[in-house]
């Protein structure tokens, strides 16, 4: 059973945060309008304080992400992807704070934390329509959204 005690406090950041950069890939793959942001923004915070299962390291971040929230503090403060590919950033984010959770939770709660990774892009990426006109010829997940979420569904699942 892994807790917050068994990260540094780096860690244990990066560890938090991390539900909430999977769906920041999504909105930085197809950046839309406001409104499209704000329904992505708030789908990552729902599945990032309802974890898909009930794994102890899950339930701790989940706990926390909430407390953020109802303190009105960003989980995302203090991370800024940089680079020539902001996309790029992110998805490399996730894959190191995988590898730190694979190197000190058990392989179960590591797997559990990758898909519920995976679950936080999707949720974004089906959060709100991409393109068209007044809602006309809009996609649910545009090509764009699917392909970054092909990219984190390939670093996490594995």
């Amino acid at each position: 059973m892994t807790t917050k005690s068994d990260f540094t406090e780096d860690e244990w950041t990066r560890v938090v945060r991390a539900p909430l950069v999977a769906g920041l890939a999504i909105s930085l793959a197809d950046p839309g309008g406001p409104i499209e942001t704000a329904k992505e923004s708030m789908a990552s915070l729902k599945n990032a304080t309802n974890p898909p299962s009930r794994e102890q390291l899950l339930s701790e971040v989940a706990l926390e992400i909430q407390g953020m929230a109802q303190e009105r503090q960003n989980p995302l403060s203090g991370f800024r992807p940089t680079g020539s590919s902001p996309g790029e950033a992110v998805l490399a984010e996730l894959t190191e704070v995988k590898g730190v959770v694979a190197a000190k939770a058990t392989p179960e709660e590591a797997a559990a934390f990758g898909r519920w990774l995976v679950a936080a892009a999707q949720a974004a990426a089906d959060a709100a329509k991409e393109g068209g006109f007044l809602g006309f010829g809009a996609q649910q997940v545009s090509e764009r959204e699917q392909a970054v979420l092909d990219r984190v569904r390939a670093a996490l699942d594995g």
